[in-house]
């Protein structure tokens, strides 16, 4: 029965609630006691408090007494990225560098979006500091893990989220997505990560990588990532990037794409390298097999890369400029407490010109336009999300991937933030153990194309939750010792 609850989808919480075979507060007694579970072992949250949980679960739990739920999702446990405002709970960006102890009084749009449609918050997921890379650990909270193999990293920057969701201590959790912070630990994790459109999701404060900085569901099954958009998206005022709301109900549009011959007509190219990065073997031959399985569905599909080179120097450039500006804001006794790593990063802005700035955003319009056109000719473009499975988490001296040499094996998301596409990362299989993403990416503007492909795939391909394998894989990480999780605990106010 705790598994039953753990890993029912957001969808089918909300169908229990309303038939009253399930109430919001048994619901959240088994999140908080999975997270203590498996908590000390990953290490995907930077606080929790039960006391706000519970008291928001028992007051969903009152309005579906009365048959007056207030949203979307009423009851249902979502984790907070801590990248986003949460009202009343400190906002620390995976740094040293913010002093929690000041007043948390305002939501982020996301956030509070979420809480309209009546989410149940619980606690907030670990990131690098200021998102910063590929990987989730921080001078703050240390490294998070993935539950598939504790010595891998679950990717980032929202690894927690990941792992969250993935350990079903929750169906929904919030994820940011500068350059693949979305897409990259949904596919090393084996969860469905959506990045929508530009400005589809309001985002406020804004990120340090500027224009390329994105807000998205996480989950275990498309239609409740359809679901979460539905409740995330629309416009906010301290976002002026932020888009109307496009009026379109995902959550029911999402379903179609589970029809017999949804994906007849529909043109999709085939990318395993995207144009200019050969992934391994193994995980070409699982994005391979992702295109057969697309055209048994009815799908034309076809080789074609988007791209004839790397666009990586333009992204290099622009956020390059970004986090030297991070970094300028800071005293240096803040700098002092902040990751090498980043500061690195940031200060090798510093020697970008304005010639060398103004020629990348150029660069970048002509990219996007090249792309726009390419889906004149194709409704989708099917790729890896990552070129290896997941990395290992902590410094190796074999050369093996690690949190050294991420340059190498951060290859194909942030083509993708540069141009403002939705795109999703979904499983598509499993390689020595590990999980796989395929990236599934449509022109601007359609989200609702991309879940709906998402969905067709998921229905003759997706994965069965738990399985017995990922059941193995949670049962190493039980049984740590629990005093370092309780002291996560956030004391009410």
């Amino acid at each position: 029965m705790a598994d039953d609850i753990a890993f029912a989808s957001a969808t089918r919480l909300i169908g229990l609630y309303r038939t009253k075979e399930l109430s919001p507060v048994e619901v959240m007694a088994e999140t908080l006691r999975r997270l203590e579970r498996y908590e000390a072992a990953v290490n995907a949250f930077v606080l929790y408090d039960p006391d706000t949980a519970m008291a928001m679960a028992r007051a969903s739990e009152a309005r579906w007494r009365k048959g007056e739920p207030q949203g979307l999702l009423d009851g249902v446990p979502v984790a907070i990225k801590d990248t986003q405002l949460t009202r009343g709970w400190p906002r620390r960006v995976g740094s040293k560098t913010i002093d929690p102890e000041q007043p948390w009084t305002e939501d982020a749009p996301s956030t509070a979006r979420l809480r309209a449609a009546g989410a149940v918050f619980f606690g907030k997921t670990t990131t690098p500091e200021f998102g910063w890379k590929p990987l989730t650990d921080s001078p703050l909270t240390g490294i998070t893990r993935n539950p598939w193999d504790l010595a891998r990293t679950p990717g980032g920057s929202s690894g927690g989220s990941a792992v969250a969701v993935l350990c079903g201590v929750c169906p929904l959790a919030v994820g940011t997505d500068a350059g693949g912070s979305i897409r990259i630990p949904a596919a090393w994790c084996n969860v469905v990560g959506h990045k929508p459109t530009f400005g589809r999701v309001a985002v406020y404060p804004p990120s340090a990588f500027g224009d390329v900085a994105h807000a998205g569901p996480m989950t275990r099954t498309v239609e409740d990532a359809a679901l979460m958009l539905d409740a995330m998206k629309g416009p906010d005022a301290r976002d002026w990037y932020s888009l109307p709301d496009d009026g379109i109900a995902y959550r029911e549009r999402v379903r179609e794409g589970a029809r017999a011959n949804f994906l007849r007509g529909k043109r999709v190219a085939l990318s395993p390298t995207l144009g200019y990065h050969e992934p391994a073997p193994a995980v070409r031959a699982a994005i391979e097999r992702a295109g057969r399985a697309f055209a048994e569905l009815g799908a034309t599909v076809e080789p074609a890369d988007p791209f004839s080179e790397s666009p990586w120097p333009i992204f290099e450039v622009l956020s390059g400029a970004g986090m030297w500006a991070l970094l300028r804001s800071m005293a240096p006794d803040k700098i002092a407490l902040m990751d090498p790593g980043l500061v690195a990063l940031c200060r090798s802005g510093q020697a970008i010109t304005q010639e060398q700035y103004v020629d990348a955003a150029g660069k970048r319009v002509a990219l996007g336009v090249a792309l726009n056109r390419f889906f004149e000719r194709y409704d989708l473009v099917l790729s890896p999300t990552m070129p290896i499975p997941a990395a290992y988490a902590d410094p190796r001296s074999d050369g093996a991937p690690d949190p050294t040499n991420s340059r190498d094996w951060l290859t194909y998301t942030w083509a993708f933030n540069l141009t403002r596409n939705p795109s999703a990362s979904i499983p598509c299989g499993f390689e020595g153990g590990l999980p796989v993403g395929l990236m599934v990416t449509g022109p601007l503007y359609g989200d609702l194309g991309v879940l709906q492909a998402c969905r067709a795939f998921e229905e003759v391909t997706g994965p069965t939750w738990p399985s017995a394998e990922l059941s193995a894989a949670l049962a190493k990480a039980e049984g740590m010792a629990r005093a370092e999780v309780k002291a996560k605990i956030r004391p009410a106010r």
